[in-house]
């Protein structure tokens, strides 16, 4: 029971987060699996990556009825993007957990400094299609997927300058862009995980439950605090940066112990 109220509130909080800044929250979703509810950590990569899945896909309904998505190169960068993610997880799956659990902390430190730069918008300069247009995209989503498989996460902080640098698209058509790629590479990740038994199915059920509701009173708390998003952006980085230490210092710990 103490299990599935865990799971239920550590998805709301991703999901409150997701939906108050739009993106983010995910890379919270590993490390509330593993220190809040529990679990062992690959299985907590791999669950967490199906839950980062179905909320991605949840979100892209509202960006395709907007007209926000180009499939035609969110197609060519998430089929490309997949077989990175497929690569990427493979080698994950392999890596020992404190060493691939360190990785991720200072993936995170990563991220967090991104986010503190989100201020500074990635310059569109709209590209006509062409084989080296193409040839990028693919290039990037493969990399990116890659990322993604590899640490089990969305993605969408590399994904979304990506799409901007390979096509030139508008921002708000690479953020409704990349939710596909991000769904498809959250997928991609589960699915190879879970051949070996390293998904927690009922878990992410509920993780998923919890983020649906959470994801409402983020939109609802959104509207309310519009203004505030830059200083709202800062405190989750700041966030970020404390649960990455915590990683470090946890796994650190355990890579020096088996030394």
């Amino acid at each position: 029971m103490t299990e599935t109220v865990l799971a239920i509130v550590s998805g709301g909080f991703v999901g409150f987060i997701l939906g108050l800044l739009g993106g983010g929250g995910s890379i919270l979703a590993t490390p509330l699996l593993l220190y809040a509810v529990g679990t062992e950590p690959h299985v907590a990569i791999g669950t967490g990556a199906f839950a980062v899945s179905v909320n991605a896909y949840l979100n892209l309904f509202n960006h395709a009825r907007k007209g926000h998505i180009w499939w035609k190169c969110a197609g060519f960068f998430a089929v490309f993007g997949c077989l990175g993610a497929l690569a990427g997880s493979t080698i994950g799956k392999s890596i020992d957990s404190s060493k691939l659990l360190f990785l991720f902390g200072l993936m995170m430190m990563v991220v967090g400094a991104l986010m503190l730069r989100s201020g500074k918008r990635v310059v569109n300069h709209m590209r006509h299609e062409s084989v080296q247009t193409h040839s990028k995209t693919l290039a990037i989503g493969f990399l990116t997927g890659l990322t993604s498989g590899f640490f089990g996460i969305g993605g969408g902080f590399l994904i979304v300058p990506g799409l901007i640098l390979a096509t030139g698209m508008p921002t708000i058509s690479a953020v409704g862009s990349s939710l596909l790629a991000v769904g498809t590479f959250g997928l991609t990740t589960a699915l190879n995980y879970a051949a070996s038994g390293l998904v927690d199915w009922w878990i992410a059920s509920e993780f998923i439950v919890g983020g649906i509701a959470g994801g409402i009173g983020g939109m609802i708390a959104s509207t309310s605090l519009s203004n505030g998003k830059d200083v709202l952006h800062r405190y989750f980085a700041a966030l970020v940066f404390l649960v990455a230490i915590y990683i470090l210092y946890r796994s650190g710990s355990e890579l020096l112990t088996a030394a």
